[in-house]
């Protein structure tokens, strides 16, 4: 479902496109060039970025907020393989040729974009054998991640999974506060809205989180990392660091 947006365009040079840590990884002359077509839009919760198959039209750098990369299933369950913050983009193969999407990309997280139209990624990242490396590394890494979610999927009990997707969500958007409903988090995990409610509230009752209307908080971290799965560490520690000369994502929320 199609969320309202603003579309603004971004100064250059001056902009707070580097707040996404992918573009100011980029070589300099490459960014000055992307910053010329670049612009920032605005997207809510549940927006559709793009549905698996369609074609890349537009690459998405957020620059706040959160995107989760669901398989979605011919009944129309949903599950997350991976997801994408400020460190990474949404896209980002399109800079090597007309692609497609494997995936459905939704807003998990409402939050700000920078833009660009993907035939003019293209061009520019072609002119660039360092760009082109920086997008096969880190597409690497989301083929990993996505590995390591589906064994964690397929083997790791529901509590377990839930500890996970909130430590990797509260790195992604480098907060404890992760503003989400327990409808939109049960379509994330693939299961039940009950059992998602029976899963919060025991977290809760241990002191992990705090959970109000559309809002979990981390409250004790350390916690949550001794009753999440190893798939976690695995992420973070094995797949994520020194890939591709950025880091993803932070373990030290603000």
């Amino acid at each position: 479902m199609l969320q309202s947006r603003t579309d603004t365009v971004l100064p250059t040079l001056d902009s707070n496109f580097r707040d996404n840590r992918l573009l100011a990884a980029m070589p300099p002359d490459v960014l000055l060039q992307l910053e010329v077509s670049l612009r920032q839009m605005s997207f809510e919760q549940g927006r559709v970025l793009f549905e698996r198959g369609d074609s890349i039209g537009q690459v998405y750098f957020p620059l706040s907020g959160m995107v989760s990369l669901l398989v979605v299933t011919r009944d129309g369950a949903t599950l997350e393989t991976s997801s994408v913050g400020r460190e990474g983009a949404i896209g980002l193969n399109r800079g090597l040729g007309e692609r497609r999407s494997f995936t459905r990309a939704t807003v998990q997280v409402a939050g700000d974009f920078a833009v660009i139209d993907a035939e003019m990624f293209e061009r520019v990242i072609g002119e660039s054998p360092e760009a082109r490396d920086l997008i096969g590394r880190y597409t690497e890494i989301l083929w990993a991640e996505s590995q390591q979610t589906a064994a964690c999927n397929a083997m790791h009990d529901a509590s377990s999974r839930l500890c996970r997707w909130l430590l990797q969500s509260s790195d992604r958007l480098e907060s404890d506060l992760v503003p989400l409903t327990q409808e939109f988090l049960s379509l994330m995990l693939g299961v039940r809205r009950t059992t998602l409610t029976l899963l919060a509230q025991a977290l809760q009752d241990k002191g992990a989180i705090q959970y109000t209307r559309g809002k979990i908080r981390i409250i004790d971290r350390a916690m949550l990392e001794a009753l999440t799965c190893e798939c976690y560490r695995a992420v973070q520690q094995e797949v994520l660091p020194d890939r591709i000369g950025v880091k993803l994502a932070s373990s030290q929320p603000r």
